[in-house]
């Protein structure tokens, strides 16, 4: 057994098909412990407790943290045909560099739309040899496709996608109750997920100024998501269904869908790094980069996200990653009426949690349960650092802090809310199957367990 005096990333560069993984803390399944673990061909084959009794080579990243490689099932890359936006390649790099090792893509804001076989076809061909990571697709549900989602599902999408209001582009439409009362049971059947963008829309009076932010975070009210989410309830609850509310913002909503759990209902939840990190009294007006629908509410909502996920109420934390070209967050003009809706933060999920969860007496054993090992339970993707999985890793040092800067991030456009603030926690590696992330590592996954290709 040898052993490196003092590590560097670039070790992984250099280290063979076998090697073991040496931290004081390690964040297993049950418990963050000192641990060797043992990688082989790209698979965990062993956790040993010293590094002495490892007969392999050693990495030693002494008190650096291993954790399990994080799991993102709400990304838009917008590839094809948008790529403009961000890209298989830079939207991968980005998400590595944040301790990402397995990303799913959302079906929309790509051309086309991922809501047919061919779609998804084409969405894995301009995959191919571009991604650093692992990728799983959803699918779209929209009125024209509400008949024939098995299409979708016998294609090996990891779940289904709808939104309950309008989407942002043309080619998305929102489905009605109709149109899910004809879907759901058809992925019931197949046990597949609806994801749910969980807002019903109503009349609102136009802004009075739309360069508020006040005005635009009472344009999208709390009753939007609390009505969506009452008529998914209702339709879990007739169709059986396995419902997931994605980047819940409302924290009195909680109620409800702790209820509906209690009552033995597949409903599944998802909340997003900026509403667990901002709060409305500090976005300033003309802020267009903090828009995102729903919006970022005050501090007691925030407050009341963090209990739920501490409650286990809130499953997981999801990026929602959702970029579009500087144009078109009206950045100039400041207007919120005229702004791309979306937060470009797929590298920093990771420490803007940390540096939140940190403060409020959470564990990196909490991180790895809300951006791994629950994103991995609810979508079929596995996750943990355990024997017999993939040895897809991040090394991450949990009491460094730094100031972001925009133009240094891997995500194509240098915008995000997130700039000049300081988060908590660097990554120092991340590990593809043993191997460094880096562009043509990663493999599309589908849902069928036999059917990975790349």
């Amino acid at each position: 057994m040898s052993r490196k005096a003092a590590f560097e990333p670039s070790d992984f560069a250099s280290a063979g098909d076998e090697f073991a993984l040496h931290s004081r803390r390690v964040v297993l399944p049950d418990e963050i412990a000192p641990a060797c673990v043992v990688v082989r061909q790209g698979v965990i084959t062993e956790i040993l407790s010293s590094a002495n009794d490892c007969e392999v080579p050693v990495i030693d990243v002494g008190e650096l943290a291993i954790l399990p490689g994080l799991i993102d099932p709400h990304v838009h890359l917008n590839d094809p045909g948008r790529d403009d936006w961000e890209g298989f390649q830079s939207g991968t790099l980005a998400a590595a560099a944040g301790g990402i090792t397995t990303i799913v893509d959302m079906p929309l804001n790509s051309s086309p739309v991922t809501t047919t076989a061919s779609a998804m076809a084409a969405k894995v061909a301009a995959a191919r040899g571009r991604i650093a990571i692992d990728v799983g697709l959803h699918g779209g549900l929209v009125p024209e496709n509400a008949h024939r989602v098995a299409e979708l599902i016998d294609a090996g999408v990891i779940g289904v996608k709808a939104f309950l209001c309008h989407s942002g582009i043309g080619d998305f439409p929102n489905v009605s109750r109709k149109h899910l009362e004809v879907a759901m049971p058809q992925l019931a059947d197949a046990g597949v997920v609806l994801l749910a963008h969980a807002e019903i829309a109503t009349p609102m009076p136009p802004m009075v100024d739309p360069r508020s932010y006040r005005d635009y975070l009472a344009s999208r009210p709390p009753s939007f998501e609390r009505d969506a989410i009452e008529m998914l309830i209702d339709l879990c609850r007739q169709t059986g269904c396995r419902t997931h509310i994605v980047h819940l913002a409302d924290a009195r909503s909680v109620d409800r869908l702790q209820a509906a759990r209690a009552a033995g209902l597949p409903i599944t939840v998802e909340t997003c790094p900026h509403y667990l990190t901002f709060i409305a009294e500090q976005i300033a007006d003309g802020q267009t980069q903090f828009k995102c629908a729903p919006p970022i509410r005050d501090q007691e909502n925030r407050d009341g996200l963090w209990k739920a996920l501490g409650d286990g109420v809130i499953d997981f934390i999801a990026s929602d990653h959702s970029p579009c070209p500087p144009a078109m967050k009206a950045l100039d003009s400041g207007r919120f009426d005229q702004a791309w809706g979306g937060i470009s933060s797929v590298q920093l999920g990771l420490s803007a949690v940390w540096a939140e969860a940190s403060q409020r007496g959470f564990s990196l054993h909490d991180i790895a349960r809300w951006m791994s090992h629950s994103p991995g339970s609810v979508f079929g993707i596995g996750a943990g650092i355990a024997v017999g999985n993939p040895a897809s890793l991040v090394v991450f040092d949990p009491d460094s802090n730094f100031r972001v800067n925009a133009a240094q991030l891997f995500h194509r456009h240098p915008v995000t809310p997130y700039h000049g603030r300081v988060l908590r926690g660097v990554v120092h590696a991340t590990l593809i199957r043993g191997k460094p992330a880096a562009t043509g590592q990663g493999k599309v996954i589908f849902r069928s367990r036999d059917r990975h290709s790349l």
